[in-house]
């Protein structure tokens, strides 16, 4: 780990901060706010002009819009006519008055008390429109969801540093074209473009990281890279408060990508890639480079296209063979490994995002509970870094989801008006979720090897944007049977977490080079298995000794 490593794990760290930002951002540019009809433009040519001219806005809005059982003003519907008789004293609307009522067809007057600008309020998205505001928010992580298809596969052909590049420039210029939309449907498309990037930066973020990391240190490292993220989402907190406009908190939270993408042609490519696609003397350069830039000139001098191959025997005997995605099902053990993470990446995803997309509705003010679901990460990620080092991936991932999926199954049991404890649960389980987060990232990247890494990484990002898309629809199922969506939520990250349990454990264990290296190592692991449980099994008696034991 020495001063290359360090640098580069900065480098590409810097810009995780800011995607806590991004994927998170419709909390702050898309909340909700109280609305209602806009009151009618003909009030003051009725035939009572003086009064209307000398009533207060409370007046104007008792004569012109309905209220729910609640005493609430309705949010969507507004009188066909002033109803100037609700003027009088002690006058109400009872059960049995039936008055005329209209959709907004002028428009809506927003709540701006806590957000003074939001896409909501840029495009009307309340009332019949309200599901627009969820559509762009999947339209999002479906594009998160086809980066990781696109990105996985073309990383693994033309490398993790060209595609990192790539995807900067796409996050800078769609991320900042997002703020200056002109309209919703130009919003969604900007949108979708910054979710695909947002996909290729983390794929390729984790698998330098992991590839250039000595294997002592790629817990630390992951971890570190997941702390970036808690810090990003405290950031947003900041940044949305200071910047409550929705154009100029995207814009801001976009532009950094620029500089990213200028300081990033100073990466350094993958050598474990170069050499796996056939590329020995670009990596003997690269590693060359590294060499001095960790005081080692002499070592590197030394190393030559002859000494790596001898010493890469098998890994560049793989460069023969052509990987697909095949190669994720072909193999028993490579199957097993894609079937559990399939389960692990989504449930995963699922969860986290039916929580951390639904702040509004913790009745606590959003900017204060976004820091709380922030600072749950601190102790949740530095317990899964403890346990990742010392006891394990695999025990770590299970307990992780496990205790996630009971977290939130236990709000169910929870009564509505204690909100403060259902608060707590619901920050729990997050923070279970942010653990398994910080470990799959780590666990996914040592389970594949590296002619499939970034195809093995695509396929588990794309499980988790399918969570991740699913999750709000789920949340609809409340109007068939409340409790449903918690039960959906805290089952899957339990299966999930006895599925994580049927995974090879990786901890101090070399990155595999080849999938035929992923089969041999399962292979020697369950012969040594094997042989272990005969040692420790007790020993049969002899029939001979047994019958002399009897006569005597």
């Amino acid at each position: 780990m020495g001063r290359f490593q360090v640098l580069y794990v900065i480098f590409l760290n810097v810009p995780v901060l800011m995607l806590a930002c991004h994927a998170v951002l419709q909390n702050f540019t898309g909340g909700s706010t109280d609305h209602h009809c806009q009151i009618h433009s003909n009030t003051s040519n009725v035939s009572l002009v003086n009064m209307a001219q000398n009533l207060s806005s409370q007046d104007l809005l008792r004569i012109s819009i309905p209220v729910d059982e609640n005493q609430r003003l309705e949010k969507c519907r507004r009188f066909v006519t002033p109803q100037w008789w609700l003027l009088q004293p002690n006058a109400s609307m009872s059960n049995t008055t039936v008055v005329e009522t209209e959709p907004c067809i002028d428009g809506w007057v927003y709540d701006k008390s806590v957000f003074p600008s939001t896409i909501i309020m840029e495009w009307d998205l309340v009332c019949d429109f309200w599901k627009l505001k969820q559509m762009a928010q999947s339209i999002y992580m479906a594009g998160v969801l086809v980066g990781g298809i696109v990105f996985g596969g073309l990383s693994d052909r033309f490398g993790r540093r060209s595609l990192l590049i790539w995807c900067y420039l796409q996050m800078a210029s769609m991320g900042a074209a997002s703020a200056f939309s002109p309209s919703f449907s130009a919003y969604c498309v900007f949108r979708f473009l910054t979710g695909m990037a947002f996909s290729g930066i983390v794929l390729n973020c984790v698998s330098l990281c992991l590839e250039w990391t000595p294997t002592h240190m790629r817990a630390i490292v992951g971890t570190l890279n997941g702390y970036c993220y808690t810090l990003g989402q405290f950031f947003l907190a900041g940044m949305a408060y200071a910047l409550p406009d929705w154009r100029w908190l995207q814009l801001t939270v976009s532009l950094p990508y620029f500089i990213f993408f200028l300081y990033s042609w100073w990466f350094t490519e993958s050598a474990r890639w170069l050499v796996i696609t056939g590329k020995p003397n670009r990596a003997v350069k690269e590693l060359k480079r590294v060499a001095r830039i960790n005081g080692k000139k002499e070592e590197g001098d030394k190393l030559n296209v002859e000494i790596l191959k001898s010493n890469m025997q098998k890994e560049m005997s793989s460069v023969k063979n052509t990987h697909t995605i095949a190669d994720l099902a072909r193999t028993p053990v490579v199957r097993r490994i894609s079937l559990c993470l399939c389960f692990v990446w989504f449930s995963t995803s699922f969860a986290y995002y039916g929580l951390a997309m639904d702040l509004q509705n913790f009745n606590v003010d959003i900017y204060v509970i976004q820091l709380i679901f922030g600072a749950v990460d601190i102790p949740a990620k530095l317990v899964s870094v403890l346990t990742i080092t010392f006891i394990g991936r695999r025990f770590t991932q299970a307990a992780a989801l496990i205790l996630a999926g009971l977290s939130i199954l236990a709000n169910i049991f929870v009564p509505q008006d204690l909100q403060t404890l259902r608060t707590i649960m619901a920050v729990f389980g997050k923070g279970c979720l942010a653990a398994s987060f910080n470990c799959v990232y780590i666990f996914t990247g040592e389970l594949y090897p590296t002619v499939i890494r970034q195809t093995g990484m695509g396929l588990s990002n794309t499980m988790a944007r399918i969570g991740s898309i699913t999750a709000p629809m789920v949340k609809m199922l409340s109007e068939y049977f409340p409790s449903l969506p918690l039960i959906i939520y805290g089952a899957a990250p339990i299966i999930s977490g006895i599925a994580a349990t049927f995974l090879p454990e990786t901890r101090n264990v070399p990155l595999p080079e080849t999938v035929e290296e992923v089969e041999t190592r399962a292979k020697q692991l369950r012969e040594e298995e094997q042989q272990m449980k005969t040692l420790l099994a007790p020993a049969k008696p002899d029939p001979a000794s047994e019958a002399g034991e009897k006569q005597l």
